[in-house]
C-alpha cells in the first residue's frame, strides 16, 4: 500500500500529523494534571500559613505544651469539611486528628521525614493510603528557639475527586485529539482521491490511446492543476487522433502517388514490350520513354521527399554548407520550371535584382530543394493563365542581415482554418491536387536548419504569398 501516492502521503504526512497532534495530547495531559496537582498544594499552603500565626515566636520545650497548643489549633481548625488535620511529635507519631478517628500507625508518613531534612522545614507527598484513597499531604515541623523539632502539623486532602476531573479533562483532550486525526485522515482522503483517481483514469485513457483508441474522454471534475492536466489529455487525444488520420490519409495518398507512376510505366513498358515484336514506330517509342522517364522522375522525387522527412525526424539530415550566390540557384531553378509553366499555360515572372547582394552560408541541393518545392506548389495550384511571381529583396540599411525571397502567386489560396496547420507533417489542404503533404514540412525543416524561416499569407481566391528569410553569411 506504501508504494502509491496515498502510502507516500501517509508516510511523509500523515506520520508527522500523528507524532504532533501526539505531542500537542501529551504535553496538554501534563499540563492538566500539574495544573491540579499545583492547585491542590496551593489549597494546602494557603491553609498551612495560619501556623505562622500560631506559633510565632514558640519557644517551649516542653512537648506537653505544643501538644496544648496544637490541641486549641486543632479545635478551631475552620477547613474541616475539605481536609484532615493531624497534629505528630518530634518522632513522627500522630498524637491528634481533626476527624477524632485513630490513624493506622503502618501508614507511611514520607512528607514528615522530608519536612524534618529540608531547610523550609515543610514537604508535600502524594500517593495512596492503605485503603486505596488517593491523597495529597503536606507536613509543616514546628522548632523551638533552639532549633530542635518539638512536633509537626499535618495537613492531609483526598485527590479522588481531582483525579477524576483530571481523567476526564484527559479524555476529553485525547478524543479532540483522535477527532483532529480522524478529520485529517478524512480531508486527506478526499484530498488524495481528487488526485488518485484522475490520475487512474489518466492512466488508463493512455492504456487505451496506446492501443489506439482515440475517442476515450476524460471527464474532468475540478477546475485545478489536475483538471488543466485533463483538458491537455483530452486535447493531445485530439491532436493524435488528428495526426493518426493525417497518417493514414498520407500513407493512402502516398500510395496514390506511387501507383500512378508506376501503372503508367508498367503500361508503357508492356506496350513496347508488345510492340517490340514488330517494328514500333520512332513517334510512339519517344512518347512511351518519355512518360517512362518523366514518371520514373517523379517516383524519385516522392522517395526522396519520404527520404529527407525520415532523416528530419530522426535527426539524421546533415547540411554540405558552403559560400552561395543566392541568386544563382534561384536562377537556375527558375530555368528549370519555366518550360513546365509555360506548358501549362502560367505565367512564371522573375527579375534578377541587378545589385549584388551578398553570399549566403548553406547547402546548395537543399535549397533548391526548398525553391523547387515552393515554387512547384505555387504553380500547382495556380490555374491556368494564373501567375506566379518571383522577387528577391535585400535592404542593407533596414534589414541588413537576412535576405528575402518572395513567391506570390494567385491561385485559389488557403482557408484561414488549414492556413496554421499546412507546415505540419502530413496535412494537405487541398485534396483534390496531388502531392504527399510533407514537401512543405520538410521545406519548413531545412529553412529551419540554415537559421531561417519560411512564412505564408494566403486569402482563398485572392492567392498565396511565401516569403522565405535567408540570414547572410558574415565576414569573418
Amino acid at each position: 500500500m506504501f508504494k502509491g501516492i496515498t502510502g507516500r502521503w501517509f508516510l511523509s504526512t500523515m506520520l508527522v500529523i500523528i507524532l504532533i497532534v501526539s505531542m500537542i495530547v501529551t504535553g496538554l495531559i501534563f499540563a492538566v494534571t500539574y495544573l491540579f496537582n499545583t492547585e491542590v498544594e496551593r489549597s494546602l499552603s494557603s491553609v498551612s500559613n495560619e501556623l505562622t500565626a500560631v506559633f510565632d515566636g514558640y519557644t517551649a520545650d516542653n512537648s506537653t505544651a505544643f501538644a496544648q497548643e496544637a490541641h486549641d489549633y486543632v479545635e478551631n481548625f475552620s477547613h474541616k469539611e475539605q481536609m484532615e488535620v493531624m497534629v505528630l511529635n518530634s518522632t513522627g507519631r500522630i498524637i491528634l486528628t481533626s476527624s477524632g478517628f485513630s490513624f493506622d500507625e503502618g501508614e507511611e508518613m514520607p512528607d514528615f521525614n522530608s519536612a524534618c531534612e529540608s531547610d523550609n522545614k515543610s514537604a508535600f507527598w502524594s500517593g495512596q493510603l492503605g485503603s486505596g484513597e488517593n491523597v495529597t499531604a503536606l507536613s509543616k515541623v514546628i522548632s523551638n528557639k533552639n532549633g530542635n523539632v518539638i512536633g509537626a502539623v499535618r495537613y492531609l486532602v483526598s485527590t479522588d475527586g481531582v483525579i477524576n476531573r483530571e481523567i476526564l479533562l484527559c479524555a476529553i483532550i485525547i478524543l479532540i485529539g483522535l477527532a483532529i486525526l480522524g478529520l485529517v485522515v478524512l480531508t486527506g482522503s478526499y484530498f488524495i482521491r481528487s488526485i488518485v483517481t484522475p490520475v487512474r483514469q489518466l492512466s488508463e485513457t493512455a492504456d487505451k490511446i496506446a492501443h489506439g483508441d482515440f475517442s476515450t474522454k476524460i471527464e474532468k471534475r475540478y477546475n485545478d492543476e489536475i483538471g488543466e492536466l485533463c483538458d491537455s489529455f483530452t486535447e493531445m487525444a485530439k491532436d493524435l487522433e488528428a495526426t493518426e488520420q493525417m497518417k493514414n490519409d498520407f500513407i493512402s495518398r502516398v500510395s496514390h502517388e506511387l501507383r500512378t507512376p508506376l501503372t503508367a510505366i508498367k503500361g508503357w513498358a508492356e506496350t513496347m514490350q508488345i510492340s517490340g515484336k514488330r517494328k514500333l514506330d520512332r513517334r510512339t517509342f519517344d512518347k512511351g520513354m518519355g512518360v517512362i522517364i518523366k514518371e520514373s522522375g517523379r517516383l524519385t522525387g516522392i522517395v526522396e521527399e519520404l527520404l529527407d522527412f525520415s532523416r528530419i525526424q530522426t535527426g539524421r539530415m546533415v547540411l554540405l554548407n558552403e559560400k552561395l550566390d543566392i541568386l544563382a540557384e534561384l536562377d537556375e531553378v527558375i530555368y528549370m520550371l519555366k518550360d513546365r509553366a509555360v506548358n501549362e499555360g502560367k505565367h512564371l515572372i522573375y527579375d534578377e535584382p541587378e545589385a549584388v547582394y551578398p553570399p549566403v552560408f548553406g547547402d546548395r541541393n537543399r535549397l533548391k530543394q526548398v525553391f523547387i518545392n515552393i515554387i512547384d506548389n505555387a504553380l500547382k495550384y495556380t490555374p491556368s493563365d494564373g501567375v506566379v511571381a518571383i522577387e528577391v529583396k535585400y535592404n542593407e540599411h533596414t534589414d541588413p542581415d537576412n535576405i528575402l525571397i518572395i513567391v506570390t502567386d494567385t491561385g485559389c489560396g488557403i482557408s484561414p482554418e488549414d492556413l496554421p496547420k499546412v507546415k505540419e507533417k502530413f496535412y494537405k489542404a487541398n485534396q483534390k491536387v496531388n502531392g504527399s503533404g510533407i514537401g512543405l514540412a520538410v521545406a519548413d525543416e531545412i529553412m529551419q536548419l540554415h537559421k531561417g524561416t519560411l512564412d505564408i499569407e494566403s486569402g482563398v481566391g485572392v492567392g498565396t504569398t511565401v516569403t522565405l528569410k535567408l540570414p547572410v553569411m558574415k565576414e569573418g
